[in-house]
């Protein structure tokens, strides 16, 4: 018996009948991610992640992760936005309305 693997990155949900809500990356296993396409009526077909991420994308569904997979593979991003407001915090706790005055 042959088994055919679907591309499932050129899937049609909408000529499927059905609506792709999200895609859910459930696992990382010896350094093999795992995901799950959600449709509506809450149908879960496995798919390769890549797959998966790229037909999110195309349809513009959202990506959730679970806990475990970002806490092994995450990687910390530093918030710049929040270190430019933490910043200007520093600055105006430094600066007096004098620091403003213009004479000329």
């Amino acid at each position: 018996m042959r088994t055919i693997q679907t591309v499932t990155g050129s899937i049609q949900p909408d000529a499927l009948g059905t609506t792709l809500t999200a895609v859910h990356i459930t696992d990382l296993q010896d350094g093999v991610y795992y995901a799950n396409l959600i449709f509506d009526g809450g149908v879960e077909v496995s798919a390769r992640p890549s797959d998966a991420i790229a037909l999110a994308m195309r349809m513009g569904v959202t990506i959730f992760a679970e806990e475990a997979v970002l806490a092994e593979a995450g990687i910390p991003i530093a918030d710049e936005q929040e270190n430019e407001v933490e910043r200007f915090r520093e600055f105006l706790d430094q600066v007096s309305p004098d620091d403003f005055n213009t004479t000329g």
